[in-house]
């Protein structure tokens, strides 16, 4: 079983709680979100698998829940890990914001903490991708206008609260 800390909108803990049990009831919590940008200036992105959230749709490689007392650097970490087998790389914190939707029959209501990871590594997808795609700022500008439903809600959130040059 999975805890999290539960948080108000100012990131002060107020409780843990098991993280089902946080979706049920639509409590705030904290989820680690990480774009992977390489020297070249492409973005890499997921396609998410059938069972995922967002599925069959492209996403930010990187996002987890943080773990009841776990530090951003360790979550960010461990789900680099994870989710693309990256062990070694550069990183920026870009900032947070709430992601609050009903979706697979649960309230997720998510304190997104946003992070660039910089690498030229070759991604390793676990179980909950099933491929990835380097973009460009052009690629991704273009197929934002003209092809939105390649890209996840998830996704669509963090450009709009972080990105918006992706959007002009």
């Amino acid at each position: 079983m999975e805890t999290v800390d539960i948080i108000d909108e100012n990131n002060h803990v107020l409780n843990q709680l098991a993280k089902d049990e946080a979706h049920v009831q639509g409590l705030l919590h904290r989820c680690i979100i990480a774009e992977v940008i390489a020297k070249s200036g492409e973005w890499l992105l997921v396609k998410q698998a059938s069972d995922r959230q967002d599925a069959h749709t492209y996403v930010s490689p990187v996002g987890g829940h943080i773990q009841a007392n776990e530090s951003e650097i360790s979550a960010l970490k461990r789900e680099a890990q994870e989710e693309l087998g990256l062990t070694e790389f550069m990183y920026k914190r870009i900032g947070s914001a709430i992601f609050n939707r009903r979706v697979k029959n649960r309230q997720e209501n998510h304190y997104f903490i946003l992070y660039e990871i910089y690498t030229e590594a070759e991604p390793i997808l676990n179980h909950e991708s099933v491929g990835f795609k380097r973009f460009t700022v052009l690629e991704m500008r273009a197929l934002l206008k003209s092809q939105p439903q390649l890209f996840g809600d998830a996704y669509h959130f963090v450009v709009k609260s972080f990105y918006s040059r992706l959007l002009l």
